[in-house]
């Protein structure tokens, strides 16, 4: 069963998610827990958890199929004391709100070195903030988001993830989400059958797809190993279709939330559909 849904809006509260995945045709849902933008967020409310619960019920969305997002504030590779700190303090809160609503996996980017230390410091220091996080909560799996290799963006091979998986104590709790964007921006060449085959042939070989959580689903604006993160709508892109139609009817990718980070959220129902019927 393939579960295809978008990174919808939270805005008035976390119970919108569920509503607003179900009114684009939505099989899964992305969303943020908090306020993206700010270190600090109140905290959820019991009526907010408990409306959020019941709407995921009422419209059939299960753990599985939700892959909450957290802030691109946070930095679990931080080179500096006091940038750490806040990120691991955010990280925390994140996993600790994804507890209480019931979920099973948050979705993170590892995280940069700032030209301040060397990447091999930077992957174990991010591990190190997994391994502290996962100590103080339950339940919850970190996911590991490829990136794009933007700035000093680190997880941009499948090499960097592994080696993070690695020095985490707890394998259940940590896993991966690939975003197609980044794969290609990151030199992995998934617009063809063939660089489809070789690409994943390596990410079972070096990670393994026991630790697949999450796709996301985005065309791209840039070229092959440009290591730039820009998106674009699902078809429009240097991708077109070939690499959707390919992880549409492989059974590799059923059973976890695959999710639309595209530009044009006034067309993510379309998209949502086209996706489907690009299943044989």
């Amino acid at each position: 069963m393939k579960y295809i849904g978008a990174h919808v809006s939270s805005s008035g509260g976390v119970e919108n998610a569920p509503l607003n995945a179900h009114a684009i045709g939505a099989k899964a849902f992305a969303l943020f827990t908090r306020n993206q933008r700010q270190w600090k967020s109140a905290p959820l409310t019991d009526k907010s958890i408990s409306l959020f619960k019941e709407r995921c019920a009422e419209f059939d969305y299960k753990p599985a199929q939700i892959l909450p997002h957290d802030s691109y504030l946070i930095n679990l590779g931080h080179p500096e004391a006091e940038g750490l700190q806040k990120s691991r303090d955010a990280f925390l809160d994140e996993m600790v709100r994804c507890e209480q609503l019931g979920l099973d996996r948050l979705n993170f980017h590892p995280g940069s070195h700032l030209k301040l230390f060397s990447e091999e410091d930077c992957l174990d220091r991010i591990a190190e903030s997994v391994n502290q996080t996962l100590d103080k909560t339950s339940g919850v799996i970190a996911v590991l988001e490829n990136t794009a290799g933007q700035g000093t963006n680190l997880g941009y091979n499948f090499e960097q993830l592994a080696y993070i998986i690695n020095k985490v104590e707890d394998k259940s709790r940590i896993g991966v989400c690939i975003d197609t964007q980044h794969a290609l921006a990151s030199g992995y060449n998934l617009a063809t059958p063939e660089g489809f085959d070789a690409t994943f042939a390596e990410f079972d070989r070096i990670i393994g797809f026991d630790f697949l959580k999450g796709m996301h689903l985005n065309d791209s604006k840039k070229e092959l190993g440009s290591r730039v993160d820009r998106h674009d709508s699902i078809g429009k892109g240097v991708y077109g279709l070939t690499v959707f139609k390919l992880l549409m009817n492989d059974s590799r990718f059923d059973d976890i939330p695959m999710i639309l980070e595209t530009p044009d959220e006034s067309i993510w129902a379309e998209e949502i559909q086209l996706l489907y019927s690009l299943q044989d």
